[in-house]
């Protein structure tokens, strides 16, 4: 056996370990915000403001905006934070989520389950005192519906888990609708299903990026239970779907021409790309030549156009007289 001359209490290249530092008060901030998952939020603040655009036939009221954008954002977030304390596993064996484990530690579980639980309090109290009691509803059930249903439930049991689990992320349609009227109709619920046919091929063409990872965690998302093609056909199928229901938003709604115009071009879009990566993989292309990235970045797209036409459209009718 070789024997060396390293001094006790050092490294093997013969320097003192580092010694081991206090996180700073900014690292446990960012590690609390990984948890909210801000990028989550982002979208589906992009669906709430902008209905409360045609609730209001305009301009919503400022203070009522303002509020229900930040109880919607620590709603979202207490959702997302129980999300990571129960995924905490799975977490750790996927790249897409290897960001949240480090954040895990420093905050650790217990702290990540409080976190969540004092915003999930928070956001509730908040919506019914300053908002209303029916947007402060929808909010408790966003929430349970993400957590029980969607991660507790669905996720590790079903191909079909984001399909379902999915109304969760429909909710904040609903939320920006009642906030401002304090009730509901049938033109924010158009919007909740535009949402929920999106989910699907938006999702999996992401878990087609990251097939391995999703295998490895054991959760059977359609693209890793399916072949290429199977999950393709679903995502045109839903296209579609999602293409024809935000058009049916024009009538039912009684949008402009603006309105309508950006939905049919928009939905062309998104079927016409669904429908080439479905062609690429019957003509024999698969794995990462498939470039279904693409796809995702455009849905991504697809959405926050069309939520801003939403948006737009009431002012271009205010305007018009």
């Amino acid at each position: 056996m070789a024997l060396t001359n390293r001094v006790p209490g050092t490294t093997p290249d013969g320097h003192e370990p580092e010694a081991s530092r206090k996180a700073t008060p900014g690292e446990y901030v960012k590690a609390y915000v990984a948890l909210s998952k801000p990028r989550v939020i982002e979208l589906l603040l992009i669906t709430t403001i902008p209905v409360m655009f045609v609730a209001a036939g305009g301009v919503p009221p400022l203070w009522t905006a303002v509020a229900t954008l930040l109880f919607g954002t620590m709603s979202a977030a207490s959702a997302n934070a129980m999300n990571c304390y129960i995924d905490r596993d799975i977490d750790r064996e996927m790249r897409r989520t290897r960001q949240r484990p480090g954040a895990m530690d420093l905050a650790t579980p217990r702290g990540a389950l409080t976190y969540g639980l004092v915003l999930a309090i928070g956001s509730t109290v908040g919506f019914a005192l300053l908002v209303n009691t029916l947007a402060a509803a929808l909010s408790v059930f966003a929430i349970l519906f993400y957590i029980l249903v969607y991660t507790m439930l669905l996720k590790r049991r079903t191909a079909q888990n984001v399909v379902w689990g999915g109304i969760a992320g429909c909710m904040p349609v609903l939320i920006g609708w009642s906030a401002v009227t304090n009730s509901l109709d049938w033109a924010p619920f158009i919007l909740f299903l535009v949402v929920f046919f999106w989910t699907p091929p938006h999702t999996w063409t992401l878990a087609m990026r990251y097939r391995e990872d999703y295998a490895q965690a054991k959760v059977p998302m359609l693209p890793v239970v399916a072949s290429d093609r199977r999950v393709l056909l679903e995502c045109v199928l839903y296209s579609w779907a999602t293409a024809i229901v935000s058009v049916v938003f024009w009538p039912v709604a009684g949008t402009t021409w603006f309105y309508g115009a950006v939905a049919v071009a928009l939905g062309a879009l998104l079927v016409f790309q669904a429908h080439r990566l479905l062609s690429r993989s019957r003509a024999g292309v698969s794995g990462a030549q498939l470039k279904t990235m693409g796809f995702f970045h455009l849905s991504n797209a697809y959405l926050a156009l069309l939520f801003v036409a939403v948006t737009v459209d009431p002012l271009i009718a205010n305007a018009l007289g």
